[in-house]
């Protein structure tokens, strides 16, 4: 029971990046530049408090991996900033459940077409789920009264390319909540400058910058440790799995704080993109694992 309980509140933090972001930037007043700096700053802050209390909680004084050591990777903090900087713009284009559809399905279409690349042969039924799911996007974003705008979905596309590559990068990591916070602070630079070019560009309400900070600290700081502590109790599977209930958390947290419409074509292209995505992994999970051996 504890288990399910974080690993709940790990999705609804990753899905509450979504909704934070709609609302900041269509009704908090702040420039998308500045929302992307604060978050990453008091994500990168969240995150070295952290891995100060667990150095502490290990019986040593040291910040985890620090100077020359830091976890993470130069090519892992270009990733997560493009993601988050590409993440925040689409987001002053396009309503909650729609982004959160196309970062989803942009991040699983991305990481296959690395591993087809890297010479893995999907199977017949993976490709079937994933030609499921990239029908339902294209049918999500083709033009019509209800179509996201095309700028934003383009820019939602590049931001889920960019956590793909970031997730590919760190895949095989010993330590992954580390390296989340040494990209972090990689990135606490570049976030600094975009945090004074937005408030150049749009003095910042305050509701913009609360929204912001929540994301921040709690939605990506928080969250990235909740769900790095109940992952290795997870299996691949079920850990691939849970994660199919953002895009659906984000939608309805759409609806409910923001106002946003359900739509027939959002609701065909969800089902579409959740269900071709799972059938996919289903497929995967099987083809890997050998007969009779449950999947880790």
């Amino acid at each position: 029971m504890r288990l399910a309980i974080w690993t709940s509140i790990a999705m609804l933090a990753f899905a509450a990046n979504s909704v934070l972001a709609r609302l900041a930037l269509s009704k908090g007043g702040i420039d998308p530049w500045a929302y992307t700096g604060t978050r990453l700053v008091s994500g990168a802050i969240m995150l070295a408090m952290i891995m100060q209390w667990k150095a502490q909680k290990a019986g040593s004084g040291k910040l985890g991996r620090v100077s020359g050591s830091m976890g993470g990777s130069w090519s892992g903090a270009l990733a997560l900033l493009l993601y988050a900087t590409t993440f925040s713009i689409a987001y002053v284009m396009i309503a909650t459940a729609p982004g959160a559809l196309i970062l989803f399905a942009s991040v699983q279409i991305g990481m296959l077409v690395w591993a087809v690349i890297k010479g893995d042969r999907p199977a017949p039924l993976e490709w079937t789920g994933i030609v499921v799911a990239f029908g339902a996007l294209v049918y999500l974003v083709s033009p019509g009264l209800v179509a996201p705008s095309p700028t934003g979905s383009v820019l939602m596309a590049i931001a889920g390319v960019s956590w793909a590559a970031y997730s590919l990068v760190g895949r095989g990591s010993q330590s992954p909540l580390a390296d989340t916070a040494g990209n972090f602070m990689r990135c606490t630079p570049v976030g600094l400058v975009l945090i004074v070019a937005g408030i150049f560009r749009l003095k910042p309400g305050l509701e913009g910058v609360v929204y912001a900070l929540i994301s921040g600290v709690v939605a990506s700081g928080l969250g990235y440790f909740v769900w790095y502590s109940v992952l290795p109790s997870l299996s691949r599977a079920r850990g691939a799995f849970v994660q199919l209930t953002v895009p659906a958390i984000a939608a309805v947290g759409g609806v409910v704080f923001l106002g946003e419409a359900l739509t027939g074509r959002l609701i065909v292209a969800t089902a579409g993109i959740i269900g071709g995505v799972a059938l996919a992994l289903a497929a995967s999970q099987r083809r890997k694992s050998p007969q009779g051996e449950p999947t880790r």
